[in-house]
């Protein structure tokens, strides 16, 4: 008797970030900024300008973000912690080794951005734009993704758990090892022919059976 074995998603790598003493930032937010080894802390940053700044073993926590332009920045061996803004612009940027903790944002622009080993832990975004954006070894956990736009982005090894993904396009994206067995409240409202590459529960595919009847134009009728 032949046993196969059953595939499941390959598990994302986590980041290990070990900050070191960090030097409490004085200065200002400017573009093509190099920080390394701060922390910013309690900061109103609404409206400033650091595209393309490099952040590196820094510390981000309760600063608010509204408006703040961050087109292009690099966040390395990094955490943000309780960051929170509206309009942020973080289209382009690249966050590697980065942990995201208990974040408010509305409306974040991270359209063709690149992430690598990335926790997003607690918090709250709403509109998120991913559109075009890389992610790989990325663990959503604990958090709520309200209308979150990956159409046209590349995920590998991607986990959600005990999150909920409300609204959320995946048109045109590709998915490899994207695991969403975790996800409290699945909701796909475009994209649904995009999941190739993705794993659900049994529950799930209960849920998402009249999405995938409609996309494939299947008539369910009692």
């Amino acid at each position: 008797m032949v046993t196969r074995k059953r595939r499941t998603a390959a598990r994302a790598r986590r980041p290990e970030v070990r900050l070191p003493d960090l030097v409490p930032f004085g200065g200002r937010l400017e573009p093509d900024g190099d920080y390394d080894g701060l922390e910013l802390a309690g900061l109103d940053l609404a409206g400033r300008s650091g595209e393309g700044a490099r952040f590196l073993d820094c510390a981000l926590r309760g600063c608010g973000l509204d408006g703040t332009r961050l087109a292009g920045a690099r966040f390395l061996d990094s955490v943000l912690s309780g960051v929170r803004g509206v309009g942020t612009d973080l289209a382009g940027a690249q966050l590697r080794d980065v942990e995201v903790s208990e974040a408010r944002l509305g409306g974040a622009q991270l359209h063709g951005s690149v992430w690598e080993r990335v926790v997003v832990r607690g918090g709250k975004a709403d509109y998120l734009n991913l559109r075009g954006a890389r992610l790989r070894d990325v663990v959503f956990e604990g958090c709520v993704l309200s209308e979150p736009d990956f159409g046209g982005a590349r995920l590998e090894r991607v986990e959600f758990t005990d999150c909920d993904l409300l609204g959320a396009d995946f048109s045109g994206a590709r998915l490899t090892d994207v695991d969403l067995r975790g996800v409290r409240r699945l909701e796909i409202a475009r994209g649904v022919e995009s999941l190739a590459g993705a794993v659900i529960s049994s529950a799930q595919l209960l849920d998402l059976a009249p999405v995938l009847a409609a996309r494939l134009g299947v008539r369910v009728e009692d």
